[in-house]
């Protein structure tokens, strides 16, 4: 199911980066123009851990404006995972990060019965994934439950705030 175009949107429906800095500066790679990637070819595209500054690469993906997905590594080289919506589960990719992180969601909940009283689903995962880039657990955790936000709208206003709005733009723009 995918959404009509949005003339007015700043960023794709869908898309995975990859975000890094190097040479003090972000660079923003686009790995794929539509979320249809698997979870396995993502964590590739995460590379190996890097040098202990921060940021360490992570990969962003929204997958059609209803969600998306950080993956980035944590201490000792594990992935940590966040899922802006976890009441998607019956599309692919949000399904294999809820399995493969251990993501807690309502046991026989689907799309249609995985809302609450406000009719917003869930995140899931580590809200703190940006937390050391001073985007801490409860200010993510409010944007993530801007029921007026699409999912990249979401990702465009953490770019904003984390300073690499400009290049995710330039390379996921419509």
């Amino acid at each position: 199911m995918a959404l009509p175009p949005d003339p007015g949107a700043a960023l794709r429906q869908s898309f995975a980066v990859r975000v890094g800095r190097a040479g003090g500066r972000w660079q923003v790679d686009l790995l794929a123009a539509d979320a249809d990637d698997e979870l396995p070819v993502l964590e590739r595209a995460l590379g190996e851990p890097g040098p202990a500054e921060w940021p360490g690469p992570f990969v962003l993906v929204v997958d059609s404006r209803l969600y998306f997905v950080v993956l980035r590594h944590g201490p000792g080289g594990m992935v940590r995972a966040l899922i802006s919506d976890a009441s998607f589960q019956e599309w692919l990719l949000a399904a294999e990060v809820v399995e493969r992180y251990g993501i807690e969601v309502q046991t026989g909940t689907t799309i249609d019965d995985a809302f609450d009283d406000d009719e917003q689903g869930w995140p899931g995962g580590d809200l703190d994934v940006f937390a050391d880039a001073g985007l801490p657990a409860d200010e993510l955790g409010r944007l993530l439950d801007a029921d007026d936000l699409w999912a990249d709208e979401m990702v465009l206003r953490i770019a904003e705030r984390l300073g690499f709005a400009a290049e995710l733009t330039a390379v996921a723009a419509p």
